[in-house]
């Protein structure tokens, strides 16, 4: 699917590389490189990751910048990574099942789509979304018990929790051995129903955004270069460069378009991780209900509680979206069987 598109009145033509679809790629090198590339994404994005999960579990809201400097107060720099280790064995296989996922999709209902006459932009737009859509539902078998682990050891010795685990954990799997021991292998997929009601929607919205922000930016270039040319018949040939901005320019948007849309199913998601539930016995056994946790959040600052730490996820999820799509265009290129002859003009 081509990835850029100008105002069809200005009748600018702007030639970018097309975009490498799954049979394109060297599996085996796009899987290494990958792991490698996004390993490094998520080391630089975790605290932020990390803040957001503290603020959604704490009984009132507070200043982000306050709990990360009161954080490093006490813990030194190393608390900001509190469970990096477990997430990120989780990462590796959760982010390989979800390229996976996302490729293949993207490749047979775009396919599928322009054969039933859909428009190029169209095919690009419904191509993204269900892709973004079975990966996110594909890689929550992975990451569901992830995060139940990896948050549980970000919240841990956090002031002001609701109903906290009363657990202590040496490390991730101290944690994984204890949850599976007071509530079984179901407690390693507490929340997992509503981890696909948040992950599975803001992935479709993400990827869709993010295919109909690229159109919109690139139509707004070819008219801002038409326009102080006075020539509408010149091509344009944009550098890698401005590629990579345009593309990180429309990831932000559509992550931060995803994370305000997605925020209080985020929430409640954190919550049920995290938090057990007041009627609880004391082996910790049961794990709050939607609705209790729902409940609790109203009770403590009404409904714009569902919006507590939508800042860092705001601010995560942009510099995530922005880091991640072009770490991941860069990973098809230096993946891709041929390097040559990847070109298209809108």
């Amino acid at each position: 699917m081509n990835l850029g598109a100008a105002e069809e009145e200005s009748a600018q033509e702007i030639h970018i590389p097309a975009d490498i679809n799954w049979e394109m790629l060297d599996k085996s090198k796009f899987f290494v490189l990958g792991a490698a590339l996004f390993s490094g994404v998520s080391g630089a994005l975790y605290p932020a990751v990390l803040m957001k999960t503290r603020q959604q579990v704490c009984h009132s809201q507070g200043s982000c910048i306050r709990t990360a400097f009161t954080l490093v107060r006490h813990e030194g720099l190393r608390g900001l990574y509190r469970g990096f280790g477990t997430s990120l064995m989780g990462t590796i296989p959760a982010r390989a099942l979800y390229m996976t996922a996302l490729e293949v999709t993207k490749s047979n209902v775009g396919s599928a789509a322009v054969s039933l006459g859909f428009t190029e932009a169209k095919a690009s737009a419904v191509a993204n979304a269900v892709g973004g859509l079975s990966a996110a539902m594909a890689a929550q078998l992975v990451w569901t018990p992830v995060d139940v682990v990896s948050q549980r050891l970000m919240v841990q010795g956090s002031a002001g929790l609701v109903n906290a685990s009363r657990c202590n954990y040496v490390n991730g799997f101290d944690a994984f051995r204890k949850i599976v021991r007071a509530d079984g292998p179901k407690g390693l997929y507490r929340g997992f129903g509503i981890s696909i009601l948040t992950y599975a929607p803001s992935n479709a919205v993400w990827w869709a955004s993010y295919s109909v922000a690229q159109r919109m930016v690139w139509g707004g270039i070819g008219c801002y270069v038409c326009k102080e040319s006075g020539n509408n018949s010149t091509a344009i040939k944009p550098d890698s460069k401005t590629i990579m901005a345009v593309q990180g320019v429309s990831a932000a948007i559509a992550g931060s378009v995803s994370a305000l849309i997605t925020m209080p199913l985020d929430t409640i998601k954190t919550r049920l991780q995290v938090l057990d539930g007041e009627d609880s016995s004391n082996n910790g056994k049961r794990g709050p209900s939607i609705g209790q946790t729902v409940r609790n959040l109203v009770r403590e600052g009404g409904w714009t509680a569902c919006y507590r730490g939508l800042g860092p996820r705001c601010a995560s999820m942009s510099m995530s979206a922005t880091t991640m799509i072009t770490t991941y265009e860069f990973l098809k290129r230096l993946s891709a069987k041929n390097h040559d002859g990847f070109c298209s003009k809108s």
